[in-house]
């Protein structure tokens, strides 16, 4: 049977309903993934492919993904966003492509996750099972550095743009190589949200000179690799109008790696009402995607944003204190500066999101 979308438990008390979190768990991508067994240990690894994350979005990235949203007068609306490519850095690196670990290669990620433990970040984000040693770091002032580094000396900069203003360029630091590990591939757009084409059909054009961006496992990446999708509104049914609130914009950071530190696997029971499996309109079987030439026996994951940034979200609409929102979106928005700063990326959505921020 089909699920509507308001079969969620968030629903169970509407006093306590976070729109923020129904717009969180709405957006989630949830893919087919496996249990690899780690090089001589008797743990296992999570692992999916990119393949299978990008073809999650091929119809909701033109139909738009939908977000059960409670309105301040009681009534309920489904509001459709149209997700986008943002941004993505992939880093590999021999170190990395194996599910072992050297010292070396996690102690900035151990220390990041540490870090953002400090400021109270939600559950969800980095708490780190990495089998890293903080006392790798060499020397303190080294931690204050990196976490400091301006973004003004990002290394995400470049004179070569594509055509529709995104920034394609691949030059960084030997020290960032040391530490994040090899750049593939990474992506900044800059170009309205009106121009911007539907997220998969944006990867299929960054492909035709990435090839691998089609045949990566998250097995391949480093815990440094990210995608940043962004969220604006087109529509929502019932149709509403002088609702300001609804106008709000979204980007969302994922993290690709099977090595960041966070279990992403989800009972296949939990996923049927997981969020309604981001609905898609018009499509009774929106989740036969997922199963697609997939063994039926295979783990979900869920893909969960880590960290967020907002625009025009005000009003009461979106901060219910009896839901802690405004805590919650605060931890979220630190994840993402905290983030971009840990690897020196001057984010165009981000930047633009903080410069018109109003709360």
């Amino acid at each position: 049977m089909t699920l509507s979308p308001w079969d969620l438990p968030l629903l169970a008390d509407q006093n306590r309903y976070s729109n923020f979190e129904s717009f969180l768990q709405s957006v989630t991508p949830i893919i087919p993934s496996k249990r690899i067994p780690k090089s001589h240990a008797e743990d296992f690894v999570e692992c999916f492919s990119l393949n299978s994350l990008w073809k999650f979005f091929t119809e909701r990235s033109i139909y738009g993904v939908g977000v059960p949203i409670l309105l301040n007068n009681g009534d309920s609306v489904l509001q459709y966003y149209c997700p986008s490519l943002s941004a993505l850095q992939i880093y590999v690196e021999n170190p990395f492509v194996s599910p072992r670990y050297s010292k070396r290669d996690t102690s900035y990620f151990f220390f990041f996750s540490l870090y953002c433990q400090t400021l109270n970040f939600h559950p969800c984000l980095f708490v780190s099972r990495i089998g890293g040693n903080i006392n790798s770091w060499s020397d303190e002032s080294e931690n204050d550095e990196l976490l400091s580094q301006s973004l003004s000396n990002n290394s995400s900069k470049s004179s070569d743009n594509t055509s529709d203003g995104s920034n394609t360029d691949h030059e960084v630091s030997s020290q960032q190589v040391d530490r994040f590990g090899d750049l593939y591939f990474q992506f900044n757009e800059t170009s309205s949200p009106y121009d911007r084409v539907p997220l998969t059909e944006k990867i299929n054009e960054l492909a035709q000179n990435y090839p691998d961006l089609l045949k990566f496992q998250s097995t391949d990446l480093s815990p440094y690799s990210w995608i940043a999708i962004a969220w604006y509104p087109i529509y929502q049914i019932p149709l509403t109008k002088n609702v300001k609130e609804l106008s709000a914009c979204f980007v969302t950071y994922h993290n690709l790696s099977s090595f960041h530190g966070v279990s992403n696997t989800i009972p296949h029971e939990e996923a049927k009402t997981f969020a309604y499996r981001n609905c898609v309109v018009g499509s009774e079987g929106s989740n036969e995607n997922l199963n697609e030439e997939e063994d039926e026996e295979e783990d979900l994951s869920a893909i969960r944003p880590f960290a967020a940034a907002m625009y025009k979200m005000n009003g009461e609409l979106w901060m219910n204190p009896e839901a802690a929102d405004q805590a919650k979106i605060g931890s979220y928005l630190d994840a993402a500066t905290s983030w971009l700063k840990l690897l020196s990326f001057q984010h165009h959505d981000f930047n633009f999101f903080m410069s018109r921020r109003c709360f």
